[in-house]
């Protein structure tokens, strides 16, 4: 887990913003479950203040998009085995080989 930089939000401030975009408004509880699910998989820090729990990311948008993109490689090598890694290495002998170096250059970091 990271140290996200964001506010701290509660459930009814979440509510507000993602029912002002929804068709069909959404209760206050099933906000709050959602959040409480999504707490228990890590996805969200909570913390009570007096009677509020307050929320924020577990992940940037970032380190999220890449724990995704892992867990989807790491299924289909576990599904596939050698199909799969034969099928990712003809993809990377496509690339565009600055592209390909650039690549090669993050997976190392990692």
């Amino acid at each position: 887990m990271s140290g996200v930089a964001t506010a701290r939000v509660a459930v009814r401030e979440v509510m507000e913003v993602l029912n002002r975009r929804a068709k069909k408004p959404r209760a206050y509880t099933t906000y709050m479950t959602i959040l409480g699910r999504l707490h228990k998989k890590g996805l969200v820090k909570r913390r009570r203040e007096g009677k509020t729990d307050l929320y924020t990311p577990a992940y940037t948008r970032e380190e999220y998009a890449d724990l995704r993109a892992q867990a989807g490689v790491d299924s289909l090598v576990e599904q596939y085995g050698d199909a799969a890694l034969s099928h990712f290495a003809r993809q990377m002998g496509r690339l565009d080989p600055d592209r390909r170096r650039q690549l090669q250059r993050l997976a190392r970091k990692k």
